[in-house]
């Protein structure tokens, strides 16, 4: 009988490996934060007045030490319901000189006032944990009510709709690269077995009108990796 994979977690002692692993997952993984990063600040270099940027999965810390590296003037709220991956984003914008200017918190987006309102955010590699078209509309709505009109929004998520044939392809493309790259295949099977049961992927038609109807507009897809896509767009 093949053995049952352990469910994901993220406070699972496990987690600590992610900064080592999951650049080996994803192709063009510091691309995508490399272009977010670009992407922001190209929006946010015709803003006047403080920059506050709200990190929402800031858990890990890669948000963090990318756009605090370049902008100095940035100032940074990060939220994650995962201590053990914050405390990973806590030891790292520690050691990159950011902890005066970031401010880290257990939760979800929900529990941050509105006011004062955020000049930009980021989504990254979330949305497809959370499950259903309501409570995604939901986090997408929360995230827009603590932007200013205007701000510029990041977000990338796996999408895809799990039972096409496309779908099935490009997974066993992702497979072999994973594999290839060093991750066993135990970590393989947990992932791929967490597809439609520990995370919730949904067609990219889906995400951009889930955007749209959280409040965002001129939605652009900037990256693609296998079934890693995302979003560039600004609060309406």
């Amino acid at each position: 009988m093949k053995e049952k994979k352990a469910p994901l977690s993220w406070n699972h002692p496990e987690v600590a490996r992610y900064e080592k692993t999951i650049s080996l997952k994803i192709p063009g993984y510091a691309h995508l934060y490399e272009m977010s990063d670009r992407l922001l600040g190209a929006q946010l270099r015709q803003v006047d007045g403080e920059k506050r940027v709200l990190v929402v999965g800031a858990g890990g810390g890669q948000e963090l030490v990318t756009l605090g590296a370049g902008h100095e003037d940035w100032l940074f709220t990060g939220v994650d319901p995962s201590a053990q991956m914050l405390a990973q984003a806590q030891r790292r914008t520690a050691e990159a000189g950011l902890a005066a200017r970031v401010t880290l918190q257990e939760g979800t987006v929900d529990a941050l006032p509105e006011q004062p309102a955020y000049a930009a955010a980021t989504c990254l590699l979330v949305l497809h944990f959370v499950k259903g078209l309501a409570a995604k509309r939901e986090l997408l709505q929360q995230i827009a009510a603590r932007l200013r009109p205007g701000a510029p929004f990041c977000l990338a998520t796996i999408a895809g709709d799990p039972q096409s044939q496309s779908f099935r392809l490009q997974t066993q493309a992702w497979q072999t690269h994973m594999l290839d790259n060093g991750i066993a295949m135990p970590e393989w099977e947990r992932f791929a077995a967490s597809l439609g049961n520990e995370s919730d992927p949904i067609p990219e038609s889906h995400v951009q009108a889930l955007m749209e109807e959280a409040g965002f507009e001129h939605a652009t897809r900037y990256f693609g990796s296998y079934l890693v896509h995302a979003w560039f767009a600004v609060k309406r």
